[in-house]
């Protein structure tokens, strides 16, 4: 060690220079690593969704869910499967080990389930991996103010903003919400159509013949060759009037109803053949240009509004894809006069705002250990050369963490901020050895080369000592492993630097601002003579003293239980999300018009804080892109309430008011949470606080479990609003087909029920151009009453009669979704909790308060959701503390042997 510290003060030009490289190529560094609310974290889960048209949510788990469950939990390293059922759509969850390779996992599953991808009954199959970049880094709201044409606003946010967006380094997808598209419809009448031998499959079948171009093969003439086409596009709605739909016998009587006498007169003239008359598509139908119907709907501040999400791509700069996205969104708002558009989140900016809040404190913290260094060792020039070895080291740190793949994120920075005071200890010791050595008599160069040689071993056990308490964290497995270990390569790191500054670079600089200094210092460093004192009468009573300690290490592993321990502390904004449920079975329009109510009343409530409401009603689309359309999620909706930047709310309070208000709302459910960015998105979790799972087979006995057990949380004072996700059921129509009297009629089940979809819901008949893009063309009949569905015409090749003749209609009530854990149903039960008070001292209330509740035999009632999760990271980090002491003991006993 003596040789490399006498060449360092031997040769200071190149020590010089080789800082200088560090500093460059450190800062160079730090500008291109990426800015991050959280490290990257890589949670272990795939989903599997599927689409399989209008299917009760009972067959959706008995033909596929189940299947898929029983394949996915076989899969090597799975530890976990849930899933969730619902009309016409299925979601499989399936979890991971946090070791596993979860590029190999995807192949795996895709292979396992490749029948599913091949079954003609699924409309869409999609596997994908849980990405924690599906959160929005922006969303915004689009409207405006003097119109209210959703098509011409989904042209403008489509054309203008999302396709200048999505054209932007960094952004992966940009998405719209509450969109509504322009449709031709055709308004029909199944009653009218057969009084014409029609029917909707009849219109259907017409269009899409006469709506189409044909290849009709080549003519070669003088060497050249001509491709035959034929053209038969329909280019505009008013075409498809004249389209002849079928033909009317002469001898019949044409409905007085249907046709006025000009039309009459009109069709006399026609063509006719074999004493038939043609039949217009316009004598049995009215054209209509309308927008499609809404399957969500968006507003800010009451005004219909698009809402647009922007996604970033992996590991692309958050901050600075948000910073691109502000300045093309000036620009835009510029060049689209009339339209507005509001941000309603920016992650971008409170990603900023943390790192810029752990910045400041590391810089106040290099900042106070430097002026602590001056007033205890009283030196100007020692004080300036430890001062610099802080930046020096942190810079050099910057080097190791971009070569490493780490980003800058609140744990990194924390562990510069960490160890911004550590960097310091390394230093005071090489420069009091020498200046130790200076007052001996030794010369400056002598001084600083023996100085810094007998210290070198101490610094540098020092220096491991603390590394290895950080180690065990990068062997920890789970998401506390994962979120904390690049803190621990950071301030392993930036020791590490510390060490090299310190025997080299403190050295040399001493050599250099001390190289004219002939006399002794006449300061002295800061001493306590007391303290001596107090040393010597301590020693004297060593085992008293050894008891005392041991007992007060014993008292403070007595306050763990005191202090409570939780998953992840609350991470407030400025923003309050309220997830809203009316009745089952309400339409999205009543859904809208209650939200609508409730978004005034919100707004006069909080009048004074409250900056804007973003409201979605509706479902929204999964984070594989598929929308599900599932009709019984139409009474859902989800209210974002965000505050003045000026004002500072109570959230505690502003839950409690929001509480307080709801209470007075017959039959609308609401839940409320604090946002907290993309904390609960980075751990594939958007649970509630406290989460109670009960597991079994039988509905009722579960919804009686459940019942009992959202009454006896509600006793407890810490738990607030628990809500089950088992609802009362939601209305639907039984249609029991007789099986004997269809067949009689020679018609099967699909026969029948595709009847009745298509005189309830009409049908699509292809699309045609319309204004640069494609509409569909819909067939649309009159909306049917429950009483008009039992008198619904069936037809046959035997004839035609009421459906009442061969099925039975019945309404009943059925659950709307079926949720499954580890291949068993479950019911679970969300709970906002009093945030003052410890997480596990609440999850062991419920589990005490559950003890009196008879539990069925193979049923199960337990705190699961962030409860799990928790005792799992306390299990971890208790492993890794055990470990860094054993560690810590390895270095100590290596250097005293």
């Amino acid at each position: 060690m003596k040789k490399i510290v006498s060449l360092a003060v031997t040769y200071p030009i190149s020590i010089f220079m080789i800082v200088l490289a560090v500093v460059l190529l450190g800062t160079i560094s730090f500008g291109k690593l990426s800015i991050e609310l959280f490290p990257d974290m890589k949670n272990p889960t795939l989903f599997v969704e599927l689409k399989a048209g209008i299917r009760p949510p009972s067959e959706i788990e008995k033909q596929y869910i189940e299947s898929i469950e029983s394949i996915a939990i076989r899969q090597n390293g799975a530890v976990e499967v849930s899933s969730v059922s619902q009309t016409g759509y299925g979601q499989v969850t399936v979890q991971y080990d946090w070791g596993k390779d979860m590029d190999e996992a995807f192949l795996d599953l895709q292979k396992s389930l490749s029948s599913f991808s091949l079954n003609e009954e699924i409309e869409e199959f999609v596997i994908s991996q849980f990405d924690p970049n599906a959160t929005p880094i922006l969303t915004l709201g689009i409207y405006n103010p003097n119109s209210s044409d959703m098509d011409a606003l989904r042209k403008v946010a489509e054309n203008n903003f999302r396709n200048e967006i999505i054209r932007l380094p960094g952004i992966a997808e940009v998405r719209l919400s509450g969109e509504q598209e322009k449709e031709v419809i055709l308004e029909t009448d199944p009653n009218l159509l057969a009084s014409f031998g029609l029917s909707v499959n009849d219109l259907v079948a017409k269009i899409e013949n006469y709506n189409r171009n044909v290849s009709g093969g080549y003519i070669e003439e003088l060497g050249r060759k001509y491709v035959v086409k034929g053209l038969g596009i329909i280019e505009k709605p008013e075409d498809l009037a004249d389209l002849v739909v079928g033909y009317n016998s002469r001898t019949g009587t044409t409905p007085a109803a249907v046709t006025t006498t000009a039309e009459q007169e009109n069709t006399a003239n026609t063509t006719e053949t074999g004493g038939r008359v043609p039949v217009l598509l316009r004598e049995v139908a009215t054209i209509h240009i309308r927008d499609k119907e809404a399957t969500s709907i968006v507003r800010v501040n009451q005004q219909r509004s698009l809402g647009m999400s922007v996604f970033k791509e992996t590991r692309y700069n958050t901050v600075d894809a948000v910073n691109e996205l502000t300045e093309v969104l000036d620009g835009l708002k510029s060049s689209v006069p009339g339209y507005e558009f509001v941000v309603i989140q920016n992650q971008g900016r409170f990603i900023q705002g943390a790192i810029n809040e752990v910045k400041e404190s590391g810089l106040y913290g290099a900042l106070f250990a430097v002026l602590i260094l001056f007033v205890f060792l009283r030196r100007i020039g020692s004080t300036l050369i430890i001062s610099l070895a802080i930046p020096v080291s942190i810079i050099a740190t910057f080097n190791l963490m971009y070569f490493n793949g780490l980003t800058l994120n609140v744990m990194t920075l924390g562990g510069l901020a960490l160890g911004a005071g550590m960097l310091v200890d390394n230093a005071i010791v090489v420069v009091e050895s020498i200046f130790r050595k200076r007052e001996e008599g030794m010369g400056v160069m002598e001084a600083a080369i023996q100085g810094t040689s007998d210290v070198s071993g101490a610094i540098t056990a020092s220096t491991l000592t603390t590394i290895v308490v950080f180690l065990p964290i990068v062997y920890l497995q789970g998401p506390s492993g994962e979120l904390f270990k690049d803190q621990a390569w950071t301030v392993a790191f930036s020791l590490l630097s510390s060490l090299v500054v310190a025997i080299l670079v403190i050295p040399m600089l001493f050599t250099q601002i001390f190289r004219k200094d002939t006399v002794r210092q006449a300061e002295k460093p800061l001493k306590y003579k007391g303290y001596k004192t107090f040393l010597n009468k301590v020693l004297r009573y060593r085992t008293a003293l050894i008891i005392v300690s041991f007992l007060l290490m014993i008292g403070s592993y007595q306050l763990i239980g005191l202090i409570g321990s939780e998953y992840m502390p609350q991470a407030g904004t400025k923003a309050v999300s309220v997830d809203l449920t009316l009745t089952n079975g309400t339409a999205l329009a009543r859904t809208s018009s209650t939200v609508e109510q409730i978004e005034g009343q919100l707004r006069q409530l909080f009048e004074k804080e409250l900056d804007k409401i973003y409201a979605h009603i509706g479902p929204e689309k999964s984070q594989s892109g598929i929308e599900n359309e599932n009709v019984y999620e139409e009474n859902i909706a989800s209210l974002k309430l965000i505050f003045k930047e000026e004002v500072d709310p109570d959230i505690a309070l502003v839950l409690t008011r929001l509480s307080d208000y709801f209470e007075g709302i017959p039959g609308v459910e609401a839940t409320f949470s604090n946002d907290e960015s993309s904390l609960t998105a980075l751990y594939g979790s958007e649970e509630m606080p406290l989460v109670v799972e009960i597991s079994g087979t039988d509905f009722e006995s579960l919804r009686s479990l459940s019942d009992t057990a959202v009454q006896t949380m509600s006793l407890i004072p810490e738990i607030y609003e628990p809500v089950s996700n088992l609802n009362a059921g939601t209305p639907q129509v039984r249609v029991d087909v007789d099986k004997y009297r269809a067949g009689m009629m020679n018609l099967s089940i699909d026969e029948v029920i595709l009847q009745i979809k298509d005189q309830l819901e009409g049908k699509k008949a292809g699309s045609l151009e319309r204004g640069g893009e494609m509409q569909d063309i819909r067939i649309k009949v009159p909306d049917l009453s429950l009483s008009d569905l039992e008198n619904l015409r069936i037809k046959s090749s035997q004839g035609e009669f009421p459906l009442t003749e061969i099925a039975s209609v019945d309404i009943e009530y059925a659950s709307n979704a079926i949720h499954r854990k580890n291949q068993t149903r479950m019911v679970s039960i969300g709970a906002r909790v009093n945030q003052d008070q410890p997480y596990d001292q609440i999850a062991k209330s419920v589990n005490n308060s559950f003890a009196g509740i008879s539990v069925p035999p193979r049923y199960k009632i337990s705190v699961a959701g962030q409860e799990i999760k928790r005792q799992e990271s306390m299990k971890n980090l208790t492993f890794s503390l055990l470990l860094s002491v054993l560690l810590v003991y390895m270095v100590l006993a290596s250097q005293f042997e």
